[in-house]
């Protein structure tokens, strides 16, 4: 059994900072889950013009200055506020941690896009003379930032760097913290994920194109995995970084505890740029499993990654199926019919989303699945309205990418 590591192997999360398109906090984000209260709204962005997103509202001056802001990027303010939110839910005493022993590590789906779409436009009124081009767009669009960003603000001397894994990131980022406290390198993980796409134009008119952006005359209902109207992706801002300590630590100073990463994967498809492999995806999982100690019969919960496009629901499911089954106890939903797809962020908020399980004993549910896919058809899909469980003591997260990037990551009470 996973409990019967060393709690020094024993990896738990004990601070949750997010800011979501419905809630800028896990409590407020937790009541609209539980509400029914969607947070994707009609939107505008430059050249592709009126569509929908989920856009978050959070405050970017609470832990920065308006010229840090100007100088630095959205995805660098969505983390530095995640982290610092995480860092006082956790009640760490933050100025007499040793920052040299914390880690930084931030899944995002694609990075600098949104900078470099706003640095030509504005170049255009130049005639396009490079000499007036920003010398802040080097620092703004490395791989390494958005994490960089929160180092610097923190004052995180630790290791920090992002981790490019399409819409598998989430996970990837609270995985790469788990293993970096296993392995003695750090003392503490900010890890999750984050997304500012919203903001680049590229990233509908290419859903568009590929026919999987969704539409709806009721932004509130656009977002509708497993539903047969569906009709493709809501794309969404929004970030989620947690604080990981190990077991003994965070017991020794008497940190509330909401659960302990109990198993991780992640694999390849090596199979098509964006047609998912069911056959890889419940490998994953199963892996996971493995690694947690657990039967599928002995997950509680079950947070799907379905993201509302036609394939790739149906692939998730089959995958579902072969895992669990007709198992009747595992009970399944997803968060993306509330936000929409908040890409790097989306594992890392899902799991958020759904930790509160552990305390108040219910299970949000999957909106607007009015008239249900039969080729979704998933035993224990919970539908429209919120339920009370009688038990949660386990939780299985799927985020899965394109180019065949999966990962799940379980979580037990502690």
């Amino acid at each position: 059994m996973i409990a019967s590591r060393p709690d020094h192997q024993r990896i738990v999360i004990t601070g949750v900072g997010l800011t979501a398109p419905n809630g800028n906090d896990l409590p407020t984000f937790r009541r609209s889950l539980l509400e029914g209260r969607s947070g994707v709204t009609r939107f505008e962005t430059r050249y592709f013009g009126p569509t929908l997103a989920g856009v978050c509202h959070f405050d970017e001056l609470r832990y920065q200055r308006r010229k840090e802001v100007r100088r630095g990027t959205r995805a660098g303010s969505i983390g530095i506020y995640c982290a610092r939110e995480a860092i006082l839910d956790a009640g760490l005493d933050w100025p007499n941690v040793d920052r040299s022993t914390v880690g930084i590590y931030v899944g995002v789906t694609e990075h600098g896009n949104v900078e470099t779409e706003n640095e030509i436009f504005l170049l255009k009124q130049y005639e396009y003379d490079t000499q007036y081009w920003s010398h802040h767009h080097n620092p703004r669009t490395v791989a390494n930032n958005p994490a960089g960003e929160i180092s610097v603000n923190l004052g995180v001397t630790g290791p920090h760097y992002t981790l490019g894994a399409a819409c598998a990131a989430g996970n990837a980022g609270i995985i790469q913290g788990v293993q970096m406290l296993r392995l003695g390198e750090v003392d503490a993980a900010l890890c999750g994920g984050v997304s500012e796409s919203i903001h680049t134009f590229g990233i509908f008119a290419s859903f568009h194109s590929q026919g999987a952006l969704a539409r709806h005359e009721d932004p509130a209902k656009a977002s509708r995995p497993f539903d047969a109207d569906r009709n493709g992706i809501v794309v969404a801002e929004g970030g989620c970084m947690f604080v990981l300590e190990r077991l003994s630590e965070a017991r020794a100073r008497g940190a509330r505890i909401y659960g302990e990463i109990a198993g991780y994967a992640m694999n390849s498809d090596a199979h098509d740029f964006v047609l998912p492999h069911p056959g890889r995806q419940a490998e994953c999982m199963e892996l996971a499993l493995k690694r947690a100690e657990l039967s599928a019969e002995e997950i509680d919960l079950v947070s799907t990654h379905a993201t509302g496009t036609t394939s790739g629901d149906v692939q998730e499911c089959l995958a579902l199926r072969h895992v669990f089954g007709d198992s009747g106890r595992t009970v399944l939903n997803n968060t993306k019919s509330f936000i929409g797809h908040a890409m790097g962020a989306a594992g890392a908020l899902e799991l958020a989303g759904n930790l509160p399980a552990f305390s108040d004993g219910v299970c949000h549910a999957t909106i607007n699945l009015d008239r249900p896919d039969p080729e979704c058809d998933l035993p224990g899909l919970l539908a429209n309205q919120p339920r009370e469980m009688p038990r949660v003591e386990t939780i299985l997260n799927n985020s899965f990418g394109m180019l065949g990037i999966n990962s799940v990551v379980i979580v037990r009470k502690v």
